[in-house]
């Protein structure tokens, strides 16, 4: 690889990089061998593998985490996966680079000693003492330490996940949670944002996150004024309720959720922050505790205008969660009254039948059956006018749920009894098509 320091220019075919100082060009050539096999660059941190062969520890690192077992230039299969620093390469290199300093090339800096399992459990055990103590300073300051490991290597983070540390930081916040919120703010606030990519927690973690306590925190937490943090709590949420629903009893008794939940997705410009909202929601609205306590305040909140107005620019994540929400709503009298009523509904419903995802093809026939069935044809008119027989037909041809068949085909019945009634409607070009009904 060679060097004009000019203007920088890699050249990856060659295995150069260009380089002039001022006007006269002179080309290095860094050595074969203080090249990484797989990036080809200058090794920033090389590490020899149980083959003999060197590489930088980032590109080693990478192709592991791919799922790869051998040795990219042997071909051999890995015995262990051990990395050991080659610390006379590496000085090597370093060396190399103070001698062609006056061409531009920079030393590279010794590399930090990578963090071990026994660093973490060590973490581990001083952070359950620090909150079995109520030793905040000292608790905040070793979530601290763990976030700049986190943030050096992706390596780092599956160490620290891999070794436990997830079940003592969802301990440590139900400790400091249970004290007071008040007091502990900013520490309950680090250990949240560090828990986001932790996920997902075994059974301890989540029933620590889950008491009454942690859960209060966290609504609390929504309705302070950072985006990233509300963001994190909104996430640990759906997480939490997307494995055990008993905790929407839990949820019941706080105050303040509904209102976080819908704040969120109005001034939030996060998709996943929206998207986890409404899941939420969802999972919320799923059970029958749920829908009795909190259905009226989301309905009152205008969680079915903000859902409609998500599907009309969202992506299919966010399409799947917000037509979750509207099929929950609408289990109850008031709720389908509420969604019968706006005019986006049946509009929305049939344009997004077989274009976002079966499961939100799904939620979509479960709606407008819902809405057919709610003693008024208006609904079923509206339907035809834009489109939904040709819809359902279409989706009868195609794999879906046995329950979405039964509901289509009813609603092709129902739907047959007013086509021929409508000028505008025209079914020639779905004659040929198989009747599934």
């Amino acid at each position: 690889m060679a060097f004009f320091w000019k203007k920088q220019r890699a050249s990856r075919l060659a295995g150069k990089k260009l380089l002039s100082k001022q006007s006269s060009k002179i080309e290095l050539t860094i050595p074969t061998h203080f090249r990484c096999p797989i990036s080809l660059d200058l090794m920033k941190d090389p590490v020899t593998l149980s083959t003999g062969i060197t590489y930088d520890r980032e590109s080693i690192e990478k192709w592991i985490r791919d799922g790869n077992q051998t040795c990219p230039v042997t071909n051999q299969v890995l015995t262990n996966f051990e990395q050991i620093p080659n610390h006379m390469i590496r000085r090597m290199i370093q060396d190399w680079c103070v001698e062609n300093r006056a061409h531009g090339v920079e030393r590279i800096p010794t590399p930090r000693t990578p963090i071990t399992a026994y660093d973490i459990m060590e973490i581990c055990s001083k952070m359950l003492a620090s909150a079995s103590k109520g030793d905040e300073k000292m608790c905040l300051n070793l979530v601290e330490k763990v976030n700049v490991w986190a943030k050096e290597s992706e390596q780092n983070k599956s160490l620290i996940k891999d070794n436990g540390l997830g079940y003592v930081l969802a301990a440590s916040f139900e400790a400091f949670a249970g004290q007071s919120f008040e007091k502990h703010q900013d520490l309950l606030k680090e250990i949240m944002l560090l828990l986001t990519w932790m996920f997902p927690l075994g059974v301890e973690g989540r029933s620590k996150l889950g008491s009454t306590q942690s859960l209060s925190c966290m609504i609390k937490l929504l309705s302070v004024d950072d985006l990233l943090l509300k963001r994190s709590c909104v996430l640990t949420l759906k997480e939490l309720l997307s494995t055990d629903q008993t905790l929407v009893r839990a949820l019941i008794d706080i105050d303040d959720l509904p209102e976080a939940l819908i704040n969120l997705i109005n001034t939030s410009d996060s998709h996943s922050a929206k998207k986890s909202s409404f899941s939420v929601m969802y999972h919320i609205l799923s059970t029958q505790i749920g829908r009795k306590t909190f259905s009226s305040r989301f309905l009152d909140l205008g969680v079915v205008e903000l859902s409609l107005e998500a599907l009309v620019e969202a992506d299919k994540g966010l399409s799947e969660s917000a037509l979750g929400v509207l099929d929950r709503i609408s289990d109850s009298k008031e709720g389908r009254k509420r969604v019968q009523n706006h005019a986006l509904t049946v509009p929305l419903l049939v344009k997004k039948i077989l274009r976002v995802s079966s499961l939100a093809t799904e939620y979509c026939v479960s709606m407008l059956w819902k809405l057919s069935n709610n003693g008024d044809g208006g609904p079923l008119v509206e339907a035809l006018h834009v489109g939904a027989f040709q819809k359902l037909l279409l989706m009868l041809q195609v794999n879906c749920g046995e329950d979405t068949k039964v509901k289509a085909t009813e609603m092709l019945k129902l739907m047959n009894q007013y086509k021929n009634k409508l000028e505008c409607f025209d079914s020639g070009h779905y004659k040929y098509l198989r009747k599934s009904y």
